[in-house]
């Protein structure tokens, strides 16, 4: 499986950077989103990114963007990498659509960071050619890819996608179909935490970012990275984590949960646990 064309599906923080990295891999990609002039605003931010990376001695971003075609609905493509909401009816219908209108020896993968593969494989014809591939915010500067096998993903399936993350420069690592897979699994109890701390009045946001970056040697403390990821994201991911486990430790706390009715969202909205211009 040489994946030579990429379907990118969503445009957004993660579905642009997956294109900017396939994309600066050599691979034609082919970016959609159904959100109106989603798609136009992806590749503008791939070319901030890129024009930075290039400062640093990059590649040339025109170069790579000549690779990324921009596309009215879902393609026939190698390869389809879905990264939409993390909402499982969203993604559903996208793998019910993208079964359709693939190959049928093309394979379908998920940037979701929680919902179980196996879900995703049951929309489909093909659930052998279903996995997850779980890239990691900002895409073009993390190295780790977590490779998420669903319960009837094939070995060949599961060896090519391993190779194509080594060859994007990223260090893939596998995991079984879990809810939350091994990253949100522990990374959502230890936000979820920190935003206690803060609802309890037990330090304010800058003390507990500061307290888990020197104490723990993290390049960026826990709400500073639940403002990175997106706050609804982070109640997404705690709500599958809780109803697929039947764990209520996983339940958000509700200072998180009235961050996001107020639409402090973090980074994407201009605020979260911190305000950003």
């Amino acid at each position: 499986m040489d994946f030579e064309h990429v379907l990118v599906v969503g445009a957004g923080q993660m579905g642009g950077g997956i294109a900017q990295v396939v994309a600066g891999s050599g691979r034609r990609v082919s970016l959609y989103d159904a959100a109106p002039g989603a798609v136009e605003h992806g590749v503008e931010t791939m070319r901030r990114s890129l024009g930075r990376l290039a400062e640093k001695g990059g590649p040339d971003p025109e170069d790579v963007l000549s690779h990324v075609h921009p596309v009215d609905d879902l393609v026939p493509a190698d390869l389809m990498i879905e990264a939409v909401i993390e909402d499982s009816s969203v993604k559903e219908d996208v793998f019910r659509r993208a079964d359709e209108t693939l190959p049928p020896d093309a394979v379908l993968a998920s940037n979701t960071s929680s919902i179980p593969i196996s879900t995703l494989a049951a929309a489909t014809n093909r659930p052998d050619r279903v996995i997850g591939m779980h890239f990691f915010n900002p895409v073009p500067m993390m190295s780790l890819v977590e490779v998420v096998r669903g319960n009837e993903t094939s070995d060949e399936t599961a060896e090519a996608i391993t190779e194509l993350a080594r060859d994007l420069g990223k260090t893939p690592a596998v995991a079984n179909d879990f809810p939350g897979f091994v990253s949100n699994r522990i990374l959502m109890p230890f936000i979820n935490e920190a935003v206690w701390a803060l609802h309890e009045g037990v330090a304010e946001p800058e003390a507990i970012d500061t307290i888990a970056k020197l104490g723990f040697a993290h390049p960026m403390g826990p709400l500073a990275l639940a403002d990175l990821i997106g706050l609804d994201t982070c109640v997404a991911i705690m709500e599958v984590l809780r109803d697929g486990l039947g764990d209520e430790r996983y339940e958000p706390c509700p200072l998180l949960r009235e961050h996001v009715a107020a639409g402090r969202l973090g980074r994407k909205s201009g605020a979260g646990f911190y305000s950003y211009d």
